[in-house]
């Protein structure tokens, strides 16, 4: 299937034009987005948000984290993940039609907890290839001791929407020959030189910050 299909809670009801279940799309902005916010309620109903890091593999995401991390024991109930990126500043003529540009995925649903070894074992390389490209063969894996002490869960991406906002500002007919600039400020990530450890043994250098770049715009 190239779409998701929309479900009750996934369906965008405000600007539903700028919504969409595309497949292609949503990976995109999954595999761009360095970290999520994964929202799900206490046990006392408080509603709570944590960032973290995450992987698309096929049509799952893949989260790690101590044994003991609440955030991954209670994505075994019902939890909200969500990415935003952030492509530009949108300035209008207005200040009630300032915007911004950006892409944004929602995902809902239960997680299950991975405990094959090998399954687990792919899963953490997908987290590392998943910030640094090509960093799961350089550095040493996890030893069965790590591999005990984390904790891997994946979420189905069952339930699934994304929205996207592009293009210049929108502003009233009424306003268009004020004297104020209207425009985008693009935005994007950029990776920096690497800055190499204190006690470093002489290891080659890195791939150039351009290695390291997630995909704008």
């Amino acid at each position: 299937m190239e779409s998701f299909t929309p479900s009750q809670r996934t369906r965008l009801r405000r600007l539903p034009a700028r919504g969409s279940y595309d497949r292609e799309l949503v990976a995109a902005i999954l595999d761009e987005a360095l970290i999520c916010h994964v929202g799900f309620a206490s046990d006392d109903g408080q509603p709570i948000v944590i960032p973290t890091i995450h992987a698309r593999l096929g049509d799952q995401l893949l989260f790690h984290g101590a044994r003991a991390s609440r955030l991954l024991r209670a994505m075994a109930g019902p939890v909200c993940v969500t990415v935003t990126l952030v492509d530009g500043l949108v300035l209008a003529r207005s200040v009630f039609h300032h915007s911004m540009n950006y892409r944004s995925v929602v995902v809902m649903g239960v997680a299950e907890e991975v405990t094959d070894p090998d399954r687990k074992r792919r899963a953490l390389d997908a987290i590392v290839e998943h910030v640094a490209p090509g960093r799961s063969a350089a550095a040493r894996g996890p030893s069965d001791k790590e591999l005990a002490a984390t904790r891997v869960m994946a979420l189905p991406l069952g339930e699934v929407s994304a929205k996207v906002r592009t293009g210049p500002p929108i502003d009233e007919p009424e306003d268009m020959q004020l004297d104020c600039w209207a425009g985008v400020v693009p935005v994007a990530l950029v990776p920096g030189e690497p800055i190499a450890a204190p006690d470093l043994l002489g290891a080659p250098a890195p791939p150039a910050p351009a290695a390291f770049a997630r995909r704008t715009g």
